[in-house]
């Protein structure tokens, strides 16, 4: 597994288990994470060990967001059929997508920031696998998604369930607060033909799991998503699909959140008000 992510200063680095190197060490050609979105896709990113650089341990990092910059953000609601049971709602026919605002992103630590009370008093966070893409793109085939991923990433999606329950039409408005979004701490860029379909996602609120499954009981997998998202409009390099929670958890100021998406790490953040 190859990692692309950011410092909280905003260096681009290229990592592996083993730790991280400056990412022009590695590439000189690529100056930025979103610039290396689309050789991860293809597949051509250099190991690290081929870096001009010595490996940064990666406990002696502080790491922001993978992307300071991200596209379009979508959030796909009941994708695990469990989920949608536990919420007395049927799984949909067709993923039940939405968008984010990109000032809804923050990164690792967050905090996420509640509204005020007269504006929601119950507000939920998830984990998620999100899925970035790294190629331009139109009308995909699912057997040729995996050539226009370039990784996955942790991340936190956060719901005022308040202010939705008052009428479903208020989606966007229940999932657009600032730091709405916990986008994780790098992107994991997988070897080629990895089967995700075994990884477990995992919600952890104040360190108690809340609500856990594995990808594979996803209603639409990540690349079912980007084959279908891709018939709608053209899918660009940084657009990130976060692909539903197995469940969530109520948070309050105080609370600590953990997404944990297995093999690919986790990212958390504190809540405040």
């Amino acid at each position: 597994m190859r990692y692309l992510a950011r410092t909280t200063d905003g260096d681009p680095l290229l990592g592996d288990d083993d730790g991280f190197v400056p990412l022009d060490a590695a590439t000189p050609e690529h100056a930025s994470v979103r610039d290396a979105l689309l050789a991860a896709a293809g597949g051509d990113l250099p190991a690290p060990d081929n870096a001009t650089a010595e490996r940064i341990p990666r406990e002696h990092l502080s790491l922001g967001a993978f992307l300071d910059d991200p596209g379009k953000l979508f959030g796909i609601g009941l994708n695990y059929v469990e989920h949608a049971g536990d919420l007395s709602e049927d799984a949909p026919e067709e993923p039940a997508s939405f968008f984010k605002p990109a000032t809804a992103a923050t990164g690792p630590g967050g905090p996420i920031r509640l509204p005020p009370a007269s504006i929601s008093e119950r507000v939920t966070a998830e984990a998620e696998l999100a899925v970035v893409i790294g190629r331009t793109c139109r009308n995909v085939d699912v057997g040729d998604a995996a050539d226009v991923i370039a990784g996955y990433a942790p991340v936190i999606d956060v719901t005022a369930e308040d202010v939705l329950q008052r009428n479903p039409r208020f989606l966007t408005r229940a999932k657009s607060f600032d730091t709405f979004l916990v986008l994780g701490p790098h992107l994991a860029v997988p070897e080629s033909g990895t089967n995700l379909s075994g990884t477990t996602v995992r919600t952890v609120i104040d360190g108690e799991t809340v609500a856990e499954n594995v990808v594979g009981n996803m209603t639409f997998p990540p690349r079912e998503l980007v084959a279908y998202h891709s018939d709608v409009m053209t899918l660009e390099p940084g657009d990130v699909i976060s692909t539903g929670t197995p469940g969530a958890g109520v948070i309050e100021p105080g609370s600590h959140v953990r997404a944990e998406v297995e093999g690919i790490d986790g990212v958390e953040a504190d809540v405040v008000r």
